[in-house]
Parts: C-alpha cells; sequence; structure tokens
C-alpha cells in the first residue's frame, strides 16, 4: 500500500532556495546588461572619433596636395594658400585657410574666410594677420583632441611636407595619431629669392 503526500505547496525552506537562486540568476542578468551597454557605449565612442580622424585626415590631405602654399604658422595655427582662385599670383584674403589648433593645442578646425573679400595680403603679414578680424567661417576637423603639433620638412613657405600629431582619448587611453600630407605643386616659383614675399610671373 502506497503512502500519498498530503498537500501539493512548497516547503518555506524549497521557497528560499528558489528565492535565491531566482536572485543570483537576475543579478547576473543585470551585470552582463550592464557590460554589454558599456561596451556598446565604448564601441560608440571609439567608431566616432576614429570616424572624426578619418574625415580630418582626408580633408587636410586633399587641402595641402591642392594648395599652392603653407604661408606660416601664425600664433598656434597654420596658414594655407588654398588656390589662386582669381589667377593674379598674389595672396588674397579669401584664398587663405587656417588650420587652427586652439590656444591650448586642445582641438583641430579649419578657419575660411569669406568669398568676397579679395584683399592681397603678402607673406610677411601673414604673422600679424588674425582671422578676428574678418567674418570667418569654421569646420570642425577634431573637436576635441590634446598636444596638437605641426612639423615640416623645411620651414614655411618652402615647406613641401606637413605632418599634423595630436592626442586623442578614447575610452580614457589617449592614443597619439599622425596626419601627413604632401603639396602637389607647390608655388615655389611666385617666391622672392628670400623666400618671405610672393612676386606675380611679372615682376
Amino acid at each position: 500500500m502506497r503512502h500519498m503526500r498530503h498537500g501539493s505547496g512548497f516547503t518555506l525552506v524549497e521557497l528560499w532556495v528558489a528565492l535565491v537562486v531566482t536572485g543570483i540568476i537576475l543579478a547576473a542578468v543585470a551585470t552582463l546588461a550592464f557590460a554589454v551597454g558599456t561596451a556598446n557605449d565604448e564601441t560608440d565612442d571609439t567608431g566616432r572619433k576614429q570616424a572624426q580622424v578619418r574625415s580630418a585626415t582626408l580633408r587636410i590631405w586633399e587641402l595641402v596636395r591642392h594648395c599652392k602654399l603653407i604661408c606660416g604658422t601664425p600664433g598656434n595655427d597654420l596658414a594655407i594658400w588654398r588656390a589662386d582662385d582669381n589667377g593674379d599670383g598674389q595672396l588674397n584674403i579669401n584664398e587663405l585657410v587656417y588650420v587652427e589648433r586652439g590656444a591650448d593645442a586642445e582641438y583641430l578646425r579649419l578657419c575660411e574666410f569669406p568669398s568676397s573679400d579679395s584683399s592681397q595680403v603678402n607673406l610677411s603679414e601673414i604673422e600679424a594677420l588674425s582671422p578676428s578680424g574678418y567674418s570667418v567661417s569654421y569646420v570642425p576637423l577634431i573637436p576635441q583632441c590634446s598636444g596638437v603639433e605641426f612639423s615640416f620638412d623645411v620651414s614655411p613657405p618652402r615647406t613641401t611636407f606637413l605632418n599634423i600629431l595630436f592626442d586623442l582619448a578614447e575610452n580614457d587611453i589617449a592614443r597619439r595619431y599622425q596626419i601627413s600630407a604632401v603639396l602637389q605643386c607647390p608655388a615655389f616659383n611666385l617666391l622672392n629669392e628670400a623666400g618671405d614675399s610672393i612676386v606675380s610671373d611679372d615682376d
């Protein structure tokens, strides 16, 4: 004769064990969800910054490759004669582009001058020329970085090779980046012998 078990409920010990196991499972799921979310955030941050570096590299490479001259380094910035748009063989304000790095070398951006201002400026005036005196437009390249440095094969304006170095923090780890560019057809023929002034082909 078999014994019948009376009652179909759980004992207090069984309920307690079930609650402990459920708590452990929920804690593991929450930890996993947090880890996955953090990893996604870090991946998104790294991807966004890598995209900024690629875009900045392409923009600077195209600018320098096709420019006439790297004019100098006024203040903390880099002045580039982008193109001789009007074909006069002279440097005009609206043909200048500055690669700015900020007073603390903490960002990279382009400063472009309005197309309506075609005033001539000479290389000797570049050091004293301030974009703050003009209506300019800015194109952010690397909004947040550090330690931005410019280096050249020879000093401007006879530069043919440019290096831009900077540190970029990715997931709290600083990485050193380098953007290199070479002038394809520098307009050294427009410089005087001293290399401190632009003269036209007719002079």
